[in-house]
């Protein structure tokens, strides 16, 4: 059944940190036990007047959202506002709750998790879903990622960086597993000579730059002197004439063809 979960009231920032730390010291090894996440105890602070970013659970294992949500609550800009344990739960929720940022594992009952993106990011495009699994297979990663996930990380990933994908999906960046990034970056070699490619025009190569370095729209407009509105239609045209369909592939086809610069 999908729970929803009521925030407790905020602590000063000093207090979520000391709470933090002693947590962290006394329930390292249970974490990991509970969920398969490392975590390395650092935590990320925020000043009260600052927004939390709105986190949503889905997976069908009751301990992991539970070591999950355990380790979130720690995070002073993360809130878990609730759990769903299958897709099908997680689609409702995400109505219901409008989250910032949903974990999705891919493997569950009733509904998996990659139709559970596709039909999320359909009706709430504003929400930023992160896939979970634990094993790398190419059809899984390249389909989760076209169904519009902004990151995809493994299980056996640091606890630290799971918030670091959250923290980066609310950013509009995209976080992956680095083996993840390994099997994508293999996959564009083996497509870049057989697919033509539309020329681009010298401002889009600008944005394709700044899309290989992993910048959202908003730093991209900063840098290029452009609006941030100009920005998401230049990223949606780079990704009509390249044929990828995602930030992703088009940050992975850019350091591909050496736009990105080393420095």
């Amino acid at each position: 059944m999908a729970t929803v979960w009521s925030v407790p009231p905020r602590r000063p920032p000093s207090l979520h940190l000391d709470f933090g730390r002693h947590f962290v010291a006394s329930r390292r090894t249970s974490f990991r036990r509970e969920t398969g996440y490392r975590t390395r105890g650092i935590l990320h602070i925020v000043n009260d007047e600052q927004d939390r970013i709105r986190v949503m659970l889905v997976d069908d294992h009751v301990v992991v959202r539970r070591g999950l949500r355990g380790f979130l609550e720690l995070q002073p800009d993360m809130e878990v506002v609730g759990e769903a344990g299958d897709g099908a739960e997680g689609v409702a929720l995400a109505d219901q709750l409008q989250p910032d940022v949903i974990l999705m594992d891919l493997l569950m009952p009733n509904m998996d998790g990659l139709t559970a993106i596709g039909r999320i990011k359909a009706a709430h495009p504003v929400i930023e879903v992160i896939a979970v699994t634990s094993f790398i297979e190419e059809e899984k990663v390249t389909s989760a990622l076209e169904a519009g996930a902004s990151g995809y990380l493994l299980k056996d990933a640091d606890a630290d960086e799971v918030a670091a994908a959250i923290r980066a999906a609310h950013a509009g960046e995209v976080h992956l597993d680095a083996a993840v990034a390994r099997l994508l970056a293999q996959r564009m070699r083996a497509r870049r000579d057989a697919e033509p490619v539309e020329p681009l025009t010298p401002r889009e190569r600008e944005v394709l730059a700044q899309l290989g370095h992993g910048a959202s729209n908003k730093e991209i407009a900063h840098e290029l002197s452009i609006t941030e509105r100009t920005a998401r239609t230049h990223v949606s045209n780079i990704l009509g004439k390249l044929g990828l369909s995602s930030r992703t592939q088009a940050a992975l086809w850019a350091v591909e063809h050496k736009l990105v610069d080393p420095s």
